[in-house]
């Protein structure tokens, strides 16, 4: 069986939300490595991109890399666990199964490139 081939819908769309499921993973931890060149290095960057909230404290590491790495768990979820999610399905529609996983890796990935750019302001 070639790359091409899919034995039925399931597989054709798994191939299909992991290879790119993939590309948002590595575009996320490109920009965030490119913000961690040029981004502050505190203790409390929340403090430098809003200074009337006071409340949480969180350091430039967690801000710009918890999000990446949650991408990362995700997709490699997601691709190990082909035979779990295979059994596993919630909604009647495997087309709308994938897109609503699809709506919340890119909710990840839109705060994680964010994040990234948030922090990439501060340090320009």
């Amino acid at each position: 069986m070639t790359l091409d081939d899919a034995r039925d819908d399931f597989s054709r769309l798994h191939r299909i939300f992991t290879f790119h499921l993939g590309v948002a993973v590595g575009l996320s931890w490109m920009t965030a490595l490119y913000a961690a060149c040029y981004a502050p290095w505190v203790r409390n960057i929340r403090a430098l991109l809003d200074p009337t909230s006071l409340d949480r404290v969180e350091s430039t590491l967690s801000f710009l890399f918890v999000m990446p790495a949650v991408l990362t768990m995700a997709w490699i979820t997601v691709y190990f666990g082909r035979e779990v999610m295979r059994r596993s399905q919630t909604l009647s529609n495997l087309a709308l199964e994938f897109a609503a996983a699809a709506a919340v890796a890119f909710g990840v990935f839109y705060l994680s490139i964010d994040r990234a750019v948030a922090a990439l302001y501060i340090g320009l």
